[in-house]
């Protein structure tokens, strides 16, 4: 097949890419000949339209221009991907392309680093090399940060982009969600040095083509009466504590089911500050019960009854409680709240989200499925109960859980073989892992963060049409969540485009140094 000769337009790295298969896509080229003339470049685009490719194309033309290149990204299964793609798209010594992770001998690492073209690499064991002198980032002349939204604070990226401006080396981040705070973008932003965002979104004329279309539809639940029973024995106590706390000046809310989550987790900070003891004692008092019970409400109310109950469960079994803990869980109607609890799994009775979740993918029986959910024990319940439904489900988690990379991969390769077609999965299958794409995606409950429900909804529609179905109980923290996500993800574009106006306008006396586009 002949080269599409409007590639040409990338410059001279074309000649090092295996373009055979590749089909030409003008805002890629766009997005590459805007980088090299531009310099240090944010891309946002949506997944599945081939950030990947936009990076290996930069990579190219570093080569091309006798350099060397390196490609970040944030965890090793993700790193693993990377370098099996640019071994099969850089027409160079497969040799001279380095897959650098923390599980390689320090001693080996020096060797192959020096004579490395390509090192595709975790930020970490970058960062280690480079503070321990095991690599120079002498002769780079690019660096590409994949997933590059977690270049903030005193994670590994921000080190080495900070080396990186050191030595003017062309900084790429490659993101389809940079968040949606204005603060977070703009010190993403700082962090990296950008001077251009490059920005797509799927009704964009140049990318709407390329987009598969994702339906997503809302599904609520209504929680149901033995719910409602067991909720209202946790209220009052719930409220109790709450009104303790309140006396002390800590807060100030009348109902402790409209407390964010954040703002709960920052009055912990207050009180370990506060220096008289008798004051604290109190405060910590309350402020322990009221955290434990509104964690409990909420998990009953939008996960489930069983986990609610390990909840509860893993309370009482801990060997040394504080006296807060001792007298919630003497609490009458804590007991009777977990008895009940108790009666109604013996009964088989759960969340009516669980009846949705199933009912949901029996409408796509030989589809792909993931089902998106927040806590362990509730991945369990969802596990077996899919299975008890005559369905092939698999649960994936994370290494806390005391899963290890190759069981994990052991999983994503079943799933791909059609061993299972249903993976309940946590937060580590939102990025950085090669999981295929499925035909349906589910959130067992809304999530506040634009940045994961980007990327949850991403692992639909990369190849073909996709639908997303997210479950929210009906007077419930899910409702919040619900909004909270679709208002932040609306404005992050705003975000956005308003810190690249001001990019644009910001003199700069150094833009005479950064030129990385050469000639065809």
């Amino acid at each position: 097949m002949a080269l599409d000769e409007r590639w040409l337009g990338i410059g001279s790295g074309i000649r090092l890419l295996n373009m055979e298969g590749v089909d030409f896509r003008e805002y890629q080229l766009n997005i590459i000949r805007s980088i090299l003339e531009r310099g240090n470049t944010l891309v946002v685009i949506p997944t599945g339209l081939g950030k990947t490719f936009i990076g290996t194309a930069i990579i190219a033309n570093a080569l091309a221009n006798g350099g060397k290149a390196i490609l970040l990204a944030p965890t090793k299964p993700l790193a693993e991907q990377h370098y099996s793609v640019l071994t099969g798209m850089l027409n160079i010594d497969p040799e001279e392309i380095l897959l650098l992770l923390g599980s390689t001998g320090k001693e080996k690492r020096r060797e192959s680093e020096s004579t490395a073209k390509v090192i595709i690499a975790t930020p970490q064991t970058v960062a280690n090399d480079l503070k321990g002198g095991y690599l120079t980032l002498d002769g780079f002349k690019t660096v590409i940060f994949d997933e590059c939204h977690r270049a903030v604070g005193k994670y590994a990226y921000t080190y080495i982009a900070n080396e990186c401006n050191l030595k003017d080396i062309l900084i790429v981040g490659l993101t389809a969600s940079p968040g949606g705070k204005k603060e977070r973008i703009q010190a993403l932003v700082d962090s990296l040095n950008i001077r251009h965002i490059e920005t797509r979104i799927s009704t964009d004329a140049d990318v709407a083509r390329y987009v598969m279309p994702k339906n997503t539809h809302v599904v609520n639940v209504e929680i149901g009466e033995r719910l409602s029973q067991i909720a209202n024995l946790i209220a009052p106590e719930a409220e109790a504590s709450l009104a303790a706390l309140n006396k002390t000046g800590l807060l100030h809310f009348k109902n402790f089911s409209r407390i964010p989550r954040g703002r709960l987790l920052q009055v912990g900070d207050e009180i370990s500050k506060i220096q008289a003891a008798n004051y604290k004692f109190a405060a910590i008092h309350s402020y322990v019960k009221l955290l434990n019970l509104s964690h409990a409400y909420d998990l009953l109310l939008t996960e489930g009854i069983y986990p609610f109950h390990r909840y509860m469960e893993n309370l009482a079994a801990r060997e040394k409680k504080s006296r807060a803990v001792e007298s919630l869980l003497s609490n009458r109607n804590i007991i009777q709240a977990r008895k009940l609890a108790d009666e109604a799994l013996k009964n088989g009775e759960e969340h009516p989200k669980v009846i949705a979740v199933i009912d949901v993918i029996k409408d796509y029986k030989d589809k792909s499925a993931i089902v998106f959910v927040q806590y362990r024990s509730t991945i369990k319940m969802l596990v077996e109960y899919l299975n008890n439904n005559g369905f092939k489900a698999s649960a994936f988690v994370g290494k806390k859980e005391g899963v290890t990379q190759e069981m994990q991969k052991a999983t994503i390769q079943e799933f791909r073989e059609g061993k299972s077609n249903v993976l309940v999965a946590s937060s580590i299958a939102e990025e950085g892992l090669d999981i295929p794409s499925v035909d349906v995606v589910v959130f067992y409950e809304p999530i506040p963060s634009e940045i994961r429900n980007i990327q949850r909804r991403g692992r639909t529609g990369r190849f073909r049409g996709g639908e997303i179905y997210i479950l929210c109980a009906n007077g419930t923290k899910d409702e919040v969540y619900l909004r909270v996500s679709g208002q932040r993800e609306k404005k992050m574009l705003t975000i956005i485009r308003s810190i690249n106006d001001s990019l644009q306008r910001a003199p700069r006396k150094d833009d005479s140094k950064q030129s990385f586009l050469s000639p065809g």
